[in-house]
This record gives C-alpha cells, structure tokens and sequence, in this order.
C-alpha cells in the first residue's frame, strides 16, 4: 500500500502511539483487500454499528477507553445503532431481569465513552441515520467509514455515497484517523454489476421478500434490477425510499449486498444505466412463483410451530416517519373491518428518537397509541437476543430479525391481519 507523507507520519508514530495503532490496522486491512492505498473520508459525520453495552465486550470499552485516554477523538462526529432497551416494550420479570442484570449492564457505562469520542447528540442511536430527521445523510460520492449493514448498502444505492461493508470498530478508526482503505465499493469498478436480476412478477413486489431472494442469490455481489421501476416509479420520494430501505436491509442480511442498482431509479442507474453491468454477469428471474418458494423456505424455529404469537415487531430497520403514518391509517381501517378497538398481539413499532419526535407532533401518534400499538427506539435484534426470547413465539415483517433471530417472518399484510384480529398468523 502506497501511504501519503502524513499518513506515513502517523504509522510511524509522530502523532503518538495510539493514532499509530489505529493507523496500523487500517493498513493491514486495507492489505488483506489488496487495497492500492488510503482515502480521505469526505463525509461530515460517521455511524458506528456498535452500540449495546453488552458485558461480554470488555474488549471494546477498553479500547475506547485508552483512545480517550490518550486525548483522541473522531475526526467526526457520529450517529450510531440503536439501543437494546426501552422500558416501554415488553418484557416479564425475568426476560428484564437477564437484560438489566446479566446483558446490557455496561449500556450507561458505554454510551457516557461514545459522547466523549464524539456523538452528535444523546438521541443519535438509529440504524437509518440518514433519515432527515436524524441529520446523517450522506452525499453522492462522498466516502464513508460505517459498518452497520442496512445503512451502507442505503448509503450506497439509494444516495450514491461510496462505503465498504466495514467490520463494527473499524468503522471509528476511520474516523479517527479521517482514512479509509481504497478497494471494493470505494472503486469505480467494484460498483459494476456481476448481476442482472428480472422482475417478471404480477404485483408489486414484497420489499423484504424480494430483497431476500437477491440477496440469497447474489451474496457479496453487486445486483443490476430490471423491472421493478414499473411498480416504484422512477422518483426517489419517501414511500420508494422506504421500500428500498426494507428491501435493501434484506439483500444485506440474507446475502452480504453493500450496493444495488435499480433500472431507471437510483442514482448511478440512472446516469450510467446499463454500463454498469459486466461482461459475462448472470441473470436471476424473480416472478411470484419464485418469491412464494423463497417464503416457503424459511425455518419456523419455534418451539411449538402452532402457538399464538406473543410479540410482534415492526422496524428493523427503523421505520420511517412516512411508515409510522401508513401503518397506522392500515390498523385503524382493519380494527374496524374487525369490530376492534386495539391490536390483539402486543406490538411494537420502532423507529428513530428524531423520528418518534416528529411522529409525536403530528395526529397520527395519538390514533395510533388508541389501537394499542406501542412505539420505541430500540433495536428488536438486541431485545432477541435475550436468550429467554427464543422460546417466545414472535412474528416480524422484518427478514433482517427473521434472519438473527428465533422471530417468525410475515408479509406486511399478514402482519395487519394478525394483530388486528383477521386471519390468524
């Protein structure tokens, strides 16, 4: 790897040995990929994935700690992931217990060693940073250093910003130092399409359903879409750009996609179009038949196939602020198709504390908390992640959650039909 005078100058220890360390991992990550040298991040803020205050991490507290100790700090200031607890969503004695006692008992503890390194604010802990309301949205173009899956391959496809799929850690010594390796989606010819998928379905189609056969298929690859601008349109607006959120968190969570094009809608395909694609690049038709299949394949891990689900979230990731108002017009309409007045499945919507913030403002909050639908800042991930949650029978829309945890996957409309009191998921 080819380093600058002054990048060469922090390896070698003239800004002290911590920016040396930092430094030094860096480069032996950007060797592992062959990378021909390091690049300025050219972002305003960073979002780091790690965000919980599980005890296990010992590891990572110290070494916040002996950058702090040293007098470092980010480059830039930072969002990050959400947190793992809300007192609000449910949970029994003893599912409360494991999280306050056993898991996240370091949580105060970290989150005090993130605003010292450089948090933007107390509430900037969301997996959609990019979201207005949060204030991290990147730029076409710029690089970035973040790790969090479902916002670098957002960042990359929905808003042409130019990031790898880091490692969780990696993430803030790149912000550290202001560098990142040069290699991968950072490169005009790694964000090529190996990949020409075909939409041939009859409806539009299930976003998370959809992203997750892609990414089945695809794995790390870079995936060309054609046809699915006949169901999105071909604007960016708000009810597309959460479609491509879900869909996009999916192809990142069932494979490992850091960047998609869509024919005639995100930005690169639309300036370059099909000379995005390579030579030689496979094709994968997707019609109803195929996505039915997909569904059909996913395990149902729970204990007893049949029980009533107990739990259900929505929002991973993140909804946003257009979603929370969408879902709540669907559940006031099914409740009175179903002569109800609050869901009968506890259910929780999370999103954003900006998001929320904003939702609160609006009409919408308080019809939705009259159906019984609680809202919440937290990850559902880290709330699964208690190992009391495996035998507890929860049903999800999100094929991120269904992929990590013991949670059930259902289409959004199966998901209404469940909690309003339809037909029974």
């Amino acid at each position: 790897m080819q380093l600058t005078k002054e990048q060469q100058a922090i390896l070698d220890g003239e800004k002290g040995e911590t920016l040396a360390k930092v430094m030094k991992t860096l480069v032996m990550y950007g060797d592992a990929f062959e990378a021909e040298k390091l690049v300025p991040i050219t972002s305003k803020y960073n979002h780091l994935v790690t965000s919980f205050g599980l005890k296990v991490m010992a590891p990572v507290y110290d070494l916040m700690q002996k950058i702090l100790d040293a007098g470092v700090c980010s480059e830039q200031k930072f969002s990050v992931d959400p947190r793992p607890l809300d007192k609000n969503v449910p949970a029994n004695f003893l599912q409360n217990l494991v999280f306050n006692k056993f898991m996240y008992t370091k949580q105060d503890y970290y989150e005090n060693q993130l605003e010292s390194l450089g948090l933007m604010d107390k509430d900037a802990f969301t997996c959609t940073c990019y979201m207005d309301e949060v204030g991290n949205r990147p730029h076409k173009d710029e690089v970035l250093s973040w790790a969090e899956s479902s916002a670098v391959v957002y960042a990359n496809s929905v808003l042409g910003a130019r990031c790898n799929r880091n490692s969780g850690i990696l993430d803030i010594m790149g912000s550290i130092v202001g560098y990142v390796p040069y290699f991968g989606l950072l490169t005009d010819e790694g964000r090529k399409a190996s990949w020409i998928i075909k939409i041939n379905t009859t409806k539009k189609p299930e976003a998370q359903l959809l992203g997750s056969a892609i990414g089945m298929k695809v794995m790390e690859d870079v995936p060309y879409v054609i046809g699915l601008d006949k169901w999105l349109g071909t604007e960016l607006n708000d009810t597309t750009c959460a479609y491509l959120k879900d869909f996009g968190a999916a192809t990142a969570s069932n494979g490992a996609v850091g960047l998609y094009h869509i024919a005639n809608l995100t930005p690169e395909a639309v300036e370059q179009g099909e000379s995005l694609i390579l030579d030689g690049a496979r094709v994968y038709t997707i019609d109803d038949a195929e996505l039915e299949r997909v569904k059909n394949s996913y395990p149902v891990i729970w204990k007893n196939p049949d029980a009533a689900p107990k739990l259900c979230f929505v929002g991973c990731p993140h909804l946003s602020l257009e979603q929370l108002k969408d879902w709540t017009i669907k559940i006031e309409n099914e409740l009175r198709v179903n002569n109800r007045e609050k869901v009968k499945i506890p259910t929780v919507f999370t999103a954003a504390p900006g998001v929320l913030t904003a939702f609160e403002k609006t009409d919408y909050a308080p019809r939705l908390k009259k159906t019984g639908v609680i809202t919440s800042y937290i990850c559902p991930l880290m709330y699964m992640n208690n190992p009391l949650c495996k035998s507890m029978p929860v049903i999800t829309s999100s094929n991120k959650l269904r992929t990590y945890s013991s949670a059930r996957y259902y289409t959004d409309d199966e998901i209404l039909k469940a909690i309003t009191g339809g037909d029974r998921a």
